[in-house]
């Protein structure tokens, strides 16, 4: 292990990562190896947290200068530019491939057409509607009265949503056979230090939102349940996932996690 690793992931581990799933300015990086991309995934959840700092930081702005609602949407364009939209358009994809196939084939040629289609667009419109005021209700709340805590708020839902998406690498296979991804898939050679990785930086956050709330550990049943779902469902469609079913699983992680914290704010407090 090197001596410059964070938890398993050193600074160009993660510098690659931000590359893969975001459009974050990074140093260039030399001797770029096609197994490089495997060691993305163990700084997955680390890149949540650094987009959910974003998402924070615009929103306090616009919060400090505007109002509330301002401020959430402020974050929306804030992310969307930090990552350029990577999980908005496997979500738009997904919906689109498998609310228009009729089989794996097909499911698969429409989420590789890059245009979006009706399904993919109001899904979208739909799920970001969602999260608008699920953040509305969770910021506005009376609980949430420090800047930390909403700064946590906006940390722990991305890191902990993407933990969980890349844990479908982990317990599933990769449905396209013929070589048409865009990238070499990581469940090809993935290791410990990739799992360990993500979980690591994905429960962080999330431990200490159970530390200072242990309702926040209800969490964990519709997560799970949502991506046994999502698991039996792409396998049983398209024999496993695709890279747009993990930005699609992610940003419904995303969505069920708000609003989980919507549901403990109303009936804990």
């Amino acid at each position: 292990m090197q001596k410059n690793e964070l938890f398993l992931c050193n600074m160009r581990d993660l510098f690659l990562a931000l590359m893969f799933y975001t459009r974050i300015p990074t140093p260039a990086i030399k001797d770029f190896q096609p197994e490089d991309a495997n060691k993305t995934l163990r700084c997955y959840s680390l890149v949540g947290a650094i987009v959910g700092i974003i998402y924070w930081a615009a929103f306090a702005v616009g919060d400090l200068v505007f109002n509330t609602p301002m401020a959430i949407v402020l974050a929306f364009g804030a992310g969307a530019l930090a990552t350029g939209c990577f999980h908005e358009d496997g979500f738009a994809d997904m919906v689109d491939g498998f609310g228009g196939g009729t089989d794996k084939q097909r499911i698969l040629d429409i989420m590789k057409d890059s245009r979006i289609g009706t399904y993919g667009t109001i899904a979208t419109i739909l799920m970001y509607a969602m999260k608008f005021l699920a953040l509305l209700t969770i910021l506005t709340s009376s609980v949430i009265d420090r800047w930390w805590l909403a700064a946590l708020i906006f940390v722990c839902y991305h890191s902990l949503a993407r933990m969980t998406a890349g844990s479908m690498v982990f317990f599933s296979r990769y449905s396209r056979d013929d070589g048409t991804s865009k990238v070499k898939p990581v469940e090809k050679a993935w290791t410990w230090r990739e799992m360990l990785g993500l979980y690591s930086f994905g429960m962080i956050p999330f431990v200490i939102c159970i530390a200072l709330c242990p309702w926040c550990a209800l969490t964990v049943a519709p997560l799970v349940l949502l991506f046994t779902f999502f698991k039996l469902f792409y396998e049983k469609k398209i024999d496993g996932y695709t890279g747009d079913c993990l930005g699609a699983l992610e940003q419904m992680c995303e969505l069920v996690i708000l609003l989980s914290f919507v549901v403990i704010l109303k009936f804990a407090f």
